[in-house]
């Protein structure tokens, strides 16, 4: 990116709010606000189903812009909420304004890792009515995965989930019970390991055909970005 484009990111991280563990960012149904670029640690947006339960749509890692729906929306479609202890940045939406008009590039990528967002929830939507749930939970191990391999080229095969059974239960339609058979199963059929928090993928490739997993973050063209000015 140019120097310019670079400013114009940075200032979308000048202020810095913490959030604990379970804090709640952005409550579904309340006027919409600000945007925030997740700073440091992990999030979570959910809605809450006429049963009261509640169905997660998507996890958020650092870089990631969140709140977004702002943009068109009074009021938030979705409750935003910290896995972790969190730092983001906050900032005016008029902030976007300045973004389209100055980069249209970074405007083009801000869409872009939209539609990337579009995708994983389709695919998430898809593997609700067509995987078993053996292989939901597989395909969501996969995604967490791999999210987090983009910010840290290191991870491979092992990793910390930092995510409760309950989590992904709420993430794939299952409840907490179910979720520890299906893990249980996934160590007996020798597709992974666990151990204090932690997880091993011992034959992803079994386990991502078993999940009907694609790898979305491989086979991105960017080629017809605009270019800066």
């Amino acid at each position: 990116m140019t120097e310019a484009e670079h400013r114009s990111l940075e200032r979308l991280e000048v202020r810095q709010r913490q959030l604990r563990r379970g804090a709640v960012l952005v409550r579904e149904n309340e006027g919409a606000g600000e945007l925030y670029v997740l700073k440091r640690g992990m999030l979570m947006s959910y809605v809450l189903l006429d049963d009261g339960s509640r169905q997660i749509l998507r996890f958020h890692f650092p870089g990631d812009m969140l709140a977004v729906s702002g943009l068109v929306y009074r009021r938030s479609p979705e409750t935003v909420v910290a896995l972790t202890d969190t730092v983001v940045c906050p900032f005016d939406r008029a902030e976007m304004t300045g973004i389209v008009t100055e980069h249209p590039r970074l405007a083009a990528i801000i869409m872009a890792v939209n539609q990337m967002e579009r995708v994983a929830l389709t695919d998430r939507l898809a593997a609700l009515g067509r995987t078993s749930a053996k292989g939901r939970v597989a395909a969501l191990l996969l995604e967490i995965r791999n999210r987090m391999r983009v910010l840290d080229k290191g991870i491979d095969g092992t990793f910390t989930l930092g995510l409760t059974q309950e989590e992904i239960g709420d993430a794939t339609g299952l409840t907490a019970v179910h979720v520890n058979r299906m893990l249980r199963q996934l160590e007996d059929d020798g597709l992974l390991s666990r151990e204090a928090g932690r997880v091993t993928f011992l034959n992803e490739g079994a386990l991502a055909r078993m999940a009907n997993y694609t790898d979305r973050f491989s086979g991105i063209d960017l080629s017809w970005l605009p270019a800066a000015r």
